[in-house]
């Protein structure tokens, strides 16, 4: 008997085994769970090492499963073999900031083909089937800001010029048009004299920054575009010996910023809570999954109450001016 039951007890073992084994992970309420794939432009730099760590919270406490998966270079050709082996995994959902909004076009199309829920966050491709945009601020809100930060230490009046960082990056260039056009109609004596490229790289920005101060020396102004050329252009001023003389400010994180803000070399660094932004992003990709509806106003959390959606753009909120004096209060 005893041994009959042993062979019984095997089998139902094997059996239940087999059957668990074949069902995907659920959540709380019984359902499989939903996973969530982010694809940053570059992955390594603090600001998508932000959205990761929000969008992990994020995961945590919607029941749903985040990959993150990047690049070591902001390549458009390896971004795009990146979101194929995401599609290979059948991932529920496919979010992207990509480094060229029309080369992504085609692969999220076959996403979308195949099922797979297509979104953009941080950047977007307005010409690709994605169903949602996930925004950090809208380009008038960071344009106005970065620019009237840049002119206050200005006087108004001057020489300046951008760095950037991809030649391609929709957000970045579509900021670079609103700053353009406010510069000219609010500070009609100041005057744009380059805009550069430096990609992810910050060590480039340095140098094309010194660059441009070598070639203008009457430069007084210079806008570090993006996380990695923001403290770049503002270690090249400290290096050239120019703090007081050449005014920076960017779009950059709290921690790369706090000693350029602090030692003057950065006047103010423009941004948003990057990690409500993953957050934000993930809770996003959770809610088109399930097909549940977005609202005009959702209290997304705590932290989110009031997030604005609107002709498929959920807009984050309005920009973050950090200083010397509030850089202290974020810490990534």
């Amino acid at each position: 008997m005893r041994a009959g039951f042993a062979v019984l007890l095997s089998v139902c073992l094997i059996i239940t085994g087999c059957s668990k084994k074949e069902q995907p992970a659920a959540d709380g309420g019984g359902q499989p769970r939903i996973k969530v794939a982010f694809v940053p432009k570059l992955q390594g730099i603090p600001y998508f090492e932000a959205m990761n760590s929000g969008g992990q919270k994020a995961a945590q406490e919607l029941g749903v499963d985040w990959i993150y998966k990047g690049g070591t270079t902001a390549d458009p050709g390896a971004q795009t073999e990146i979101l194929k082996s995401l599609i290979q995994q059948k991932v529920d959902v496919l979010v992207v900031a990509p480094n060229d909004p029309d080369s992504v076009v085609p692969i999220l199309a076959d996403a979308a083909n195949k099922g797979i829920k297509v979104l953009t966050s941080d950047t977007d491709a307005p010409n690709s089937v994605r169903e949602m945009f996930v925004n950090q601020a809208t380009a008038d809100g960071i344009g106005h800001a970065v620019i009237d930060s840049l002119m206050t230490p200005m006087g108004g009046k001057g020489k300046y010029a951008i760095v950037s960082c991809g030649q391609t990056a929709a957000n970045l260039n579509s900021w670079i048009e609103v700053q353009k056009r406010y510069a000219a109609e609010k500070y009609p004596a100041a005057t744009l004299v380059d805009t550069v490229y430096a990609g992810e790289d910050e060590a480039k920005a340095v140098s094309m920054a010194k660059d441009l101060m070598n070639a203008h020396p009457d430069l007084t102004g210079l806008i570090g575009q993006c996380t990695t050329s923001a403290p770049g252009v503002a270690k090249a001023v400290r290096e050239a010996g120019k703090i007081g003389k050449v005014f920076t400010v960017g779009v950059g994180t709290p921690n790369s910023m706090k000693p350029y803000l602090q030692d003057g070399s950065s006047s103010t660094s423009i941004l948003w809570d990057v990690e409500q932004l993953g957050y934000l992003t993930a809770w996003a990709g959770a809610k088109v999954k399930r097909g549940e509806p977005v609202q005009a106003t959702n209290n997304v959390s705590a932290k989110l109450p009031a997030v604005k959606f609107e002709n498929k753009m959920l807009l984050l909120g309005d920009p973050l001016k950090l200083t010397k004096d509030n850089v202290g209060d974020y810490d990534y």
